[in-house]
């Protein structure tokens, strides 16, 4: 068989060519660490490693809206825990100013503390979080959700509260309306003696409690003391049912805080799992990278060899 000059270089530099590409080939898995680089180095392997990667994207997401989540209720419960406080200290200034001891003057004195407890917790109902959004505007972050005005302290946040998805079968709420939170009344309320359930409106509550305790009594005739002591009675019962509201929205804000730690915790672990499964998919072997890309680039140094060998020679010294 007689064989061409152009053909035998012609098969040298393809050899050369496949040599050259292999090495490169070995020498990017072994800088990148990845024995699938393409997903033609291993189509299953790099089918089964994009579908952990879709995963760990959405967990990633999921991650930061708890992350988010967490943050905004931690702010909620420093808020709702703070409204506590004011409320059982009303509750206390209530019960010292129906004493029936008190003259006009102690009770004047105990309707200026309502009113600093009163301002306080308005200032808590318009309060903001670090980015500036109003706590308890439902959707209407944008503006304070209370106005006041000469008739009294009015809401006009959202209506719904604000939620947040965080694992594909949970959504939580964030923060709750200044409605459910200063407007509401517990699920078992005390009522009033008519059976009949009172005032839910905190502020309201407060507001009527010291105008009665700005009312003077120092000549009261026996029908306004009694219409002192059962607004005292109504005060009291509307701000132990305002208590017990904020006692059970602090119960669940705390119950999903647990729960956020719990979620924390499964999509740590989950993510150590997915990443530990995608390198056994992917990455590659070290001590065996480095030696086939030893071997590929012999096998190259082989055919540059060769090839140079070759061009020295003749076709007719080949065929001789």
């Amino acid at each position: 068989m007689r064989l061409s000059t152009t053909f035998i270089f012609q098969q040298q530099t393809q050899g050369i060519s496949r040599a050259q590409a292999d090495w490169l080939a070995a020498g990017q898995r072994l800088s990148s660490g990845k024995r699938v680089v393409s997903p033609s180095d291993d189509p299953v392997a790099a089918s089964q490693a994009l579908g952990i990667q879709q995963h760990q994207r959405t967990e990633q997401r999921y991650s930061m809206a708890q992350q988010f989540a967490q943050t905004t209720m931690s702010t909620e419960a420093t808020a709702l825990s703070s409204i506590s406080d004011n409320i059982q200290a009303a509750i206390s200034d209530i019960v010292y100013g129906a004493t029936g001891t008190l003259n006009d003057d102690d009770r004047q004195s105990v309707a200026v503390k309502l009113e600093g407890v009163r301002n306080q917790l308005l200032t808590i109902a318009n309060s903001q979080d670090s980015s500036g959004r109003y706590l308890f505007a439902g959707y209407n972050t944008a503006q304070p959700p209370f106005v006041e005005d000469a008739q009294g302290v009015t809401y006009q946040g959202g209506v719904q509260p604000i939620k947040q998805q965080v694992d594909n079968q949970r959504v939580m709420t964030l923060t709750h309306t200044g409605k459910q939170v200063f407007q509401s009344a517990s699920l078992n309320p005390k009522l009033e003696p008519d059976g009949s359930l009172g005032d839910t409106d905190l502020f309201s509550i407060i507001d009527k409690a010291i105008a009665a305790l700005k009312t003077p009594l120092h000549d009261a005739d026996d029908s306004a003391m009694k219409d002192f002591q059962q607004a005292m009675n109504s005060a009291n019962r509307g701000l132990n049912n305002s208590l017990n509201n904020i006692l059970t929205l602090q119960s669940e804000n705390g119950t999903q805080l647990q729960e956020l730690e719990s979620l924390g915790s499964i999509s740590a672990s989950q993510s150590i799992l997915a990443q530990g499964q995608l390198s056994q998919l992917v990455d590659a072997d070290v001590t065996q990278t480095i030696s086939e890309y030893q071997m590929k680039e012999t096998a190259l140094q082989a055919s540059y060899t060769a090839y140079t060998q070759m061009s020295k020679l003749s076709l007719f010294h080949m065929n001789k």
